[in-house]
């Protein structure tokens, strides 16, 4: 069985298949924010963190596929830097985040309160995350756009900076 079907199978047997979630259910969603990511060009591993990037619970998603305490669980299977950006994503509180990231690069935990600084392709590789999970949920919830397109056209430009090249093109294509 390779990673992908490794996943796949956590993934169903946590319950992704059963939960509701923009589009149809979350493991879709999980499996089409990989796919974006691959056709965007992203490493291996930033993809296989989209597949699995809310088995921990995020600041907008309070349902957790998997605890703290089964890091080691994932990072068997996606490889420990893969398994560290779905930690990364999911911990973070977006309030406290978004708005600076690509001026200070301070991701904030939302449980701690603590910052971690991230440069570079990790920088690159949790914006990229962040923004195409939200370009997937654009692209299925009725009236997202229109609701809240402005605040994420102006979110993609204010990391433009740090964004790679497909994924800023994608969010001026996806968002308007």
């Amino acid at each position: 069985m390779d990673v992908s079907d490794r996943l796949s199978a956590l993934l169903r047997a946590r319950g992704a298949a059963e939960i509701e979630h923009p589009g149809g259910t979350l493991y879709a969603h999980l499996e089409r924010v990989q796919r974006l990511l691959a056709r965007l060009g992203a490493a291996t591993e930033v993809q296989l963190a989209g597949r699995a990037h809310a088995v921990y619970g995020t600041d907008g998603l309070a349902v957790r596929l998997l605890a703290d305490d089964e890091r080691p669980l994932l990072a068997g299977i996606i490889g420990a830097p893969a398994e560290t950006l779905v930690h990364r994503y999911g911990r973070c509180g977006r309030d406290r985040t978004w708005a600076d990231l690509a001026s200070t690069g301070l991701v904030h935990d939302r449980r701690t309160g603590q910052a971690e600084r991230l440069d570079g392709d990790e920088l690159r590789d949790f914006a990229d995350l962040s923004l195409v999970n939200e370009l997937d949920v654009a692209a299925h919830a009725p009236g997202f756009v229109e609701r809240h397109g402005g605040y994420f056209r102006h979110l993609a430009e204010r990391w433009s900076p740090v964004l790679s090249p497909a994924v800023l093109a994608e969010a001026r294509r996806v968002l308007g």
